[in-house]
């Protein structure tokens, strides 16, 4: 059987892990509320009326990816891309290609910085192959310009941080969001986690601490990871009500990829032709 991702990958090892996947989210979460496309989440008003929700159903929806047969895994990002329009249509125009890159470099650079927090450096093959695996996604989805290797990923990320990211009234409400759902000692863990996963440029835009604090807490977990004692450092990071869906991310999801809900990707589209979008202005 072929599957999208090869059942060796490092891609796989990442999005296999209850914790790489949070520490991943932590990260996006904070630089996606700096992203100058946020307002189009604002749009559908999903995001800041239940972000833990979301983060959920993002995950699963990009692990149904991950570890899916070749064919499954290119309908669900066809789904994908044909639902996005949707909103698009309602709002009079199109979603930019940057910022569906944007969507996609986050995802590339968390992954790497997860497993290198909790684990180790990545070896240059594994940088490779993570900005393979994720290129295939958007390139699948119509989206352009997307670099090919990682030399040319880490430049077109710089310059997407430069450009895209501003400090807005949706930042500000976006925190406090996520502290309203979190509640006060959540809310400092995550920025806690953030501060170690971001770039220094989302790191200063946030006031966000470097997290020095976490690291015997983190060491801790790391010499515990193989024991169910460890599920503790994951429950931490949410609500008592998502410990099951925490728990699952440590399993691989069935292969069977049911067709998305609307609030299952980072933005919303329908009616473009399957795997097709066009060039957005």
């Amino acid at each position: 059987m072929q599957y999208f991702v090869a059942p060796s990958s490092i891609v796989r090892r990442i999005w296999g892990s209850a914790d790489m996947i949070l520490f991943i989210f932590a990260g996006a979460a904070a630089e996606f509320a700096l992203n100058k496309a946020v307002d189009w989440l604002y749009f559908t008003g999903r995001l800041p009326s239940d972000p833990l929700g979301r983060l959920f159903s993002t995950v699963d929806y990009a692990r149904r990816i991950v570890f899916a047969e070749q064919a499954a895994a290119e309908k669900a990002i066809d789904t994908i891309a044909a639902i996005h329009g949707a909103v698009e249509a309602k709002r009079g125009h199109a979603i930019p290609d940057w910022a569906y890159r944007d969507v996609l470099f986050m995802l590339v650079a968390y992954s790497m910085r997860a497993f290198e927090v909790l684990e180790r450096p990545l070896t240059a093959d594994e940088r490779e192959e993570i900005v393979e695996v994720f290129g295939r996604v958007g390139r699948r989805m119509g989206i352009a310009e997307l670099p090919t290797d990682y030399a040319a990923w880490r430049l077109a990320r710089e310059q997407h941080l430069a450009q895209n990211t501003l400090l807005s009234s949706y930042t500000e409400d976006l925190y406090r969001q996520y502290e309203r759902h979190l509640g006060w000692a959540r809310f400092q863990l995550l920025r806690g986690v953030q501060g170690m996963v971001v770039p220094p440029s989302v790191r200063y835009w946030l006031s966000l601490p470097d997290g020095a604090w976490l690291q015997p807490p983190l060491a801790l977990y790391r010499a515990t990871r193989g024991f169910a004692l460890s599920q503790w450092a994951k429950n931490a990071m949410l609500p008592a009500e998502y410990r099951d869906r925490i728990k699952a991310l440590d399993a691989q999801p069935a292969e069977a990829t049911p067709p998305p809900s609307r609030g299952s990707c980072p933005f919303h589209r329908t009616g473009r032709p399957t795997g097709v979008r066009q060039r957005a202005a």
